[in-house]
């Protein structure tokens, strides 16, 4: 694939990205078709009916299906490529949308959401590693932001299609996203990386070429360096022969390894009950209960999706000038206040309050969604990204994910219930006290990392600086051929993401 002319490589990063980015979209859609699908399915005379449990069980089983494609997408990438992973997932997608269309029954929709939901685990993997190595250092950073708009957008669309469309002819619209995606893809060139990892030199150099233009040598020459030291390191067998479960059970009892997880699972904890997770599948229930039937929920939802848009947006700026702690404690704060304020309200009006201009609960929800917008879904990404050190990232991401997934999934699945048994108001204040009880937990064990190195960051985790035996390790280790090229890949890519 060779240079050419007339198409710079920004434009061709800006190509790729927009692959990547459609199918960010459709899953954005299939976050939020829940909330177009269900209210539809209640309305009397509906061909289709279904219980509350049954409501519940679409909602949730997407972060289940997810999980399931997360834990299948390494051994797919590494094996098949970036490429076909991606045709994988865009092709699954495509069969989950037209599952959806036809569903006549139950059965049918649950099968569309699982393979919504494994091409969603799939791309929620791979989507930062195609963006990482396709892309250029000075431009990945402003790239990689474009993950969290894609997806706000595409709840944005399908709550906006569904407010003036049956979910059917949604569905059928929303069709079109994977399709573009899977188009594109076919003018995609496979990852250099991978490539390299497979002795294909020529080719990884061409496809690096095409995509950086000549610029950008130096980076593909220490790549194809360090993977030929790889290949040729004596020491390889050896490593490949260490013993997983054995290390995993080492690092496990380092604190620079669990209180990450731990400050991961607050993180995931507090974007799932600010309202993160449930108001997208749930919008117009929630609206209708906050706001009393006369109030144009569609409406409403599709205004509250736009401001997560935008302060999502927004939030790009502040992220990048403000300090960690400040960020995630200050919307925080903001979640909690709301939170409480909302429960207050629904409380009064079911015992007795007659106000009844809409702008005050209009006003609440807006500070709950600026809340969600600036900071619970945005920071969880930033910290994830920043937290853990280099060697543990891998494995420390991956159970982040996991146990992000279950938690997105009780969130769902409970909601209903908590709705039907003790009313909007008992559920934002349950909500409300699992905020505040977090946030004084993150207020304690969660370090500034804005400004600061890897291995500053992992320094405060441990609680003391490494000893001179353990530095003389670690630089012995940084001579290995093979911890040289892993580090190198690995440098090239960006976090683990969290599903919101």
């Amino acid at each position: 694939m060779a240079v050419t002319e007339g198409n710079s490589p920004f434009l061709r990063q800006c190509f790729v990205t927009a692959t990547v980015g459609f199918n960010i979209i459709a899953f954005g859609c299939v976050i939020g078709f829940p909330a177009i699908l269900l209210p539809q399915l209640d309305i009397e005379g509906s061909s289709l009916r279904l219980t509350k449990e049954e409501e519940s069980w679409i909602a949730s089983m997407l972060p289940l299906s997810v999980l399931a494609g997360n834990l299948i997408t390494p051994p797919i990438m590494d094996r098949l490529g970036r490429k076909m992973t991606h045709y994988a997932l865009t092709l699954m997608s495509l069969v989950g949308w037209y599952v959806t269309i036809m569903a006549t029954n139950f059965e049918a929709l649950v099968i569309g959401r699982i393979c919504q939901g494994l091409a969603a685990g799939l791309l929620t993997t791979l989507r930062s590693v195609l963006i990482g190595e396709y892309t250029s250092p000075k431009n990945r950073g402003a790239f990689l932001t474009t993950v969290s708009l894609s997806q706000t957008f595409g709840v944005f669309l399908v709550h906006l299609l569904g407010s003036f469309l049956s979910w059917q002819k949604t569905a059928l619209i929303c069709v079109f996203l994977p399709f573009i995606s899977l188009v594109m893809v076919i003018y995609t060139p496979e990852s250099p990386s991978w490539l390299l990892t497979k002795g294909k030199y020529t080719e990884c150099k061409e496809n690096f070429r095409w995509l950086r233009g000549y610029g950008e040598e130096e980076e593909l020459s220490d790549m194809v360096q360090a993977r030929i030291a790889y290949e040729k390191a004596e020491i390889k067998e050896s490593y490949v022969k260490q013993n997983w479960f054995r290390n995993l059970a080492t690092i496990t009892r380092k604190r620079e390894f669990y209180k990450p997880i731990i400050i991961m699972v607050m993180s995931n904890i507090l974007m799932h009950v600010s309202g993160a997770s449930t108001f997208a599948p749930y919008a117009t229930m929630i609206l209708g209960l906050l706001m009393g039937p006369n109030a144009n929920a569609y409406f409403w939802m599709v205004f509250l999706d736009s401001l997560r848009l935008v302060s999502n947006t927004f939030a790009v700026y502040v992220i990048n000038r403000l300090r960690r702690r400040t960020m995630v404690l200050a919307t925080g704060a903001l979640s909690l206040v709301s939170h409480i304020a909302l429960a207050c309200y629904v409380y009064l009006k079911q015992n007795g309050w007659n106000y009844e201009a809409i702008w005050l609960p209009a006003l609440l929800i807006n500070l709950q969604f600026l809340a969600v917008g600036m900071g619970m879904v945005p920071m969880p990404q930033v910290i994830g990204g920043e937290i853990f050190p280099l060697e543990y990232r891998s494995t420390g991401g991956t159970i982040s994910m996991a146990i992000g997934g279950g938690i997105m999934f009780v969130a769902l699945k409970t909601f209903p219930g908590l709705i039907e048994k003790t009313g909007l108001y008992g559920t934002y204040g349950l909500y409300a006290v699992i905020i505040s009880v977090n946030l004084i937990a993150m207020m304690l064990w969660l370090p500034e990392t804005k400004g600061k190195t890897l291995q500053q960051i992992e320094d405060e985790l441990r609680g003391r600086p490494l000893k001179v035996e353990e530095i003389m390790a670690r630089e012995s280790l940084q001579s290995n051929p093979i911890e040289i090229y892993k580090r190198k890949l690995s440098a090239r890519r960006c976090s683990s993401p969290t599903i919101a």
